[in-house]
């Protein structure tokens, strides 16, 4: 539902306290004259600009986890989950109650409770507010944004990955069982040989070398195979028996029929195997798909997305902004980095990006042909 309609379902002393907020002079008596004050308050672009600037860097993360959410209900707990998430250094003597954000965002009528009584204790967010604050932060955030021209070199994987998860499973079914470490990883000489035949190259991790990374193999594999060997497991197309690695029966059939993954289904994969460190990832992709149009360069880009990242462990917010999820995404193909002479590093959105993130990316072999 969109503000209006909110509105017309809150009971007056809700109407009272937004009114308040907004300064609106009207009868604090008439809900329809509330109602009428504060639509033609609070919706004036100057004044819910200025609001939305006046916000601190907590209310902007606690508002980003809201934006890029499909649901429309939330409970409090939640609410207050996604406000502590949004604290990034918590002052133990200070006073701060997570729900006097809930407070202060029901006061601006940015959050509203349901009106039924199987939603009374739920909280919505006015779908046409989810706009509005999508295009006023997007404009914000572009501000920071430092632009460049197309780079003579530059790196683009678009469906580079789809492939390599294909020669994978065809390495594997053209080799007797494949033995695995104690540790349950590949031994060396054939992890080389399968490393060189992936479409992108990456080295060996050294014997001895401390990583951290996420995923189950990180501490033995590169950083781009460890997802694709992830990627593989979980979707049960490979299986460990014991110390042996083979292909499942649905493994099988994938190379039987040709059939290659949907990079839909790839890209989702990665938002769940990454969100337990990157919990607002799906709205930093998000994100990305309303910044990176043009080339801009990946130290502003970093810039912006730092502030609503939250380090994890040895993770800076530095490191999982462009390792985690800059570097990912080009390994995805949802975006190309290159080297600027000017600007250094540079990052752009591709076209097939934009559709796998805002989930209109239609794989070839799903398409169906009308004769």
């Amino acid at each position: 539902m969109n503000l209006a309609d909110m509105l017309s379902y809150a009971d007056i002393h809700d109407l009272g306290r937004i009114a308040h907020t907004y300064e609106c002079q009207c009868n604090g008596h008439s809900k329809n004259e509330l109602i009428q004050s504060i639509l033609s308050t609070a919706l004036r672009r100057e004044i819910f600009e200025k609001h939305i600037q006046s916000l601190n860097l907590e209310d902007i993360r606690f508002l980003n986890s809201l934006l890029f959410d499909s649901r429309n209900a939330f409970s409090i707990e939640e609410l207050i989950a996604r406000v502590q998430q949004s604290r990034f250094e918590k002052d133990e003597s200070s006073d701060w109650n997570p729900r006097d954000m809930v407070i202060k965002f029901k006061k601006l009528g940015w959050l509203f409770n349901g009106y039924s009584q199987q939603t009374k204790f739920l909280f919505h967010v006015p779908e046409d507010l989810k706009r509005k604050f999508s295009d006023a932060l997007t404009n914000q955030f572009k501000q920071s944004l430092q632009l460049s021209s197309e780079p003579t070199v530059y790196r683009d994987e678009q469906m580079l990955i789809v492939d390599d998860i294909f020669h994978f499973l065809t390495f594997i079914s053209g080799q007797p069982d494949i033995p695995l470490t104690a540790d349950g990883s590949m031994y060396k000489r054939q992890l080389q040989q399968l490393l060189d035949r992936l479409s992108v190259q990456e080295e060996m991790v050294p014997k001895g070398t401390w990583r951290f990374g996420y995923g189950r193999l990180f501490k033995e594999y590169p950083n781009r195979f460890s997802f694709i060997y992830d990627y593989c497991y979980y979707r049960n197309l490979i299986s460990e028996h014991g110390l042996t690695l083979r292909l499942t029966e649905e493994g099988n059939s994938r190379l039987t029929e040709g059939k290659k993954e949907n990079l839909t289904e790839v890209y989702k994969f990665w938002l769940r195997l990454y969100k337990n460190p990157i919990p607002n990832l799906p709205s930093m992709a998000g994100w990305i798909d309303r910044l990176g149009g043009q080339w801009v360069t990946m130290a502003s880009l970093s810039d912006v997305l730092c502030k609503l990242v939250k380090p994890f462990y040895y993770d800076s917010s530095t490191s999982i902004v462009e390792q985690r999820i800059l570097q990912m995404m080009m390994h995805l193909g949802l975006i190309r980095i290159g080297d600027d002479e000017v600007h250094g590093t540079v990052v752009q959105l591709t076209k097939l990006g934009s559709k796998v993130i805002q989930g209109t990316f239609v794989n070839e072999e799903d398409k169906v042909v009308l004769f």
